[in-house]
């Protein structure tokens, strides 16, 4: 498999911590320019002191809160100047509740910040990937599209929502030599799963070390994932070896999701 990325640019969204960092560090190892994209200036500067930089790649970061779609967009347009070859989108999930007692600013909010973001960075993109003859655009979700996850609401929703526009756009796309596929996460090492973890212990009364184990019980690898791990099946999906695997929801979750 063709596990370089020479002359490659790349977009990583929310890349200063968890799978998104995790995937801009390996892109970046093997050979790609890297586009960091995240809220916060100072972890981005300190992320990108982390990438692998030989001789003739360039990295470089763009701040912008996918709160604010417009500010995203301008950011977009006054930063980019090369064709983008691989995007990865990638952020935040919304917070835990159940759907019926969600207001619904929560869903309006995380669907832009989901769906409406990542619509923008793809209309950014891909007249230079249909130029160049090469996309990759994958999406980082959530197991939640094929098996909701109990109070979860909003994220469901809003993940099933991504998924299909993902799924619409790899149909559309595939002429041009772009492939659109979105990675699955189950309960990985991220400050999402600490906080998640911390909810239900309060929820529950119980403590976090039980609801560690309820939760490790339920996957047949008996543990969490690495974010690296997840980082490895989107580079795989990025490289020259995935391009007939186009429209899929690939989970990596150590066997969790009790579905096909």
């Amino acid at each position: 498999m063709n596990r370089t990325f020479h002359q490659k640019n790349a977009i990583v969204c929310g890349s200063t911590q968890g799978i998104g960092k995790a995937c801009a560090l390996l892109l970046a190892s093997l050979g790609a320019n890297v586009t960091l994209i995240a809220r916060n200036a100072q972890a981005l500067e300190d992320t990108i002191t982390q990438l692998n930089s030989s001789e003739g790649q360039r990295h470089q970061r763009i701040v912008a809160d996918f709160a604010q779609p417009d500010q995203l967009k301008e950011q977009l347009l006054l930063n980019l100047r090369q064709p983008v070859h691989i995007l990865v989108n990638n952020t935040g999930g919304p917070s835990s509740g159940k759907a019926v007692e969600a207001n619904t600013q929560s869903f309006i909010q995380a669907f832009q910040q989901h769906l409406i973001c990542n619509q923008m960075l793809v209309q950014t993109v891909v007249e230079g990937m249909k130029k160049e003859g090469y996309g990759r655009i994958i999406n980082i979700i959530s197991t939640s599209v094929k098996q909701p996850i109990a109070n979860l609401g909003v994220s469901n929703t809003i993940r099933g929502a991504v998924a299909n526009w993902a799924k619409t756009l790899s149909m559309e796309l595939a002429p041009f030599g772009i492939t659109v596929n979105n990675v699955l996460p189950g309960a990985t090492k991220t400050a999402r799963l600490e906080s998640l973890i911390q909810q239900k212990a309060a929820q529950s009364g119980k403590s976090t070390l039980q609801i560690i184990e309820e939760m490790q019980r339920e996957i047949p690898a008996a543990r969490f994932a690495e974010a690296e791990e997840v980082a490895e099946a989107v580079a795989f999906l990025a490289s020259d070896a995935a391009s007939y695997i186009n429209g899929v929801n690939l989970p990596v979750d150590g066997g969790r999701t009790g579905s096909l």
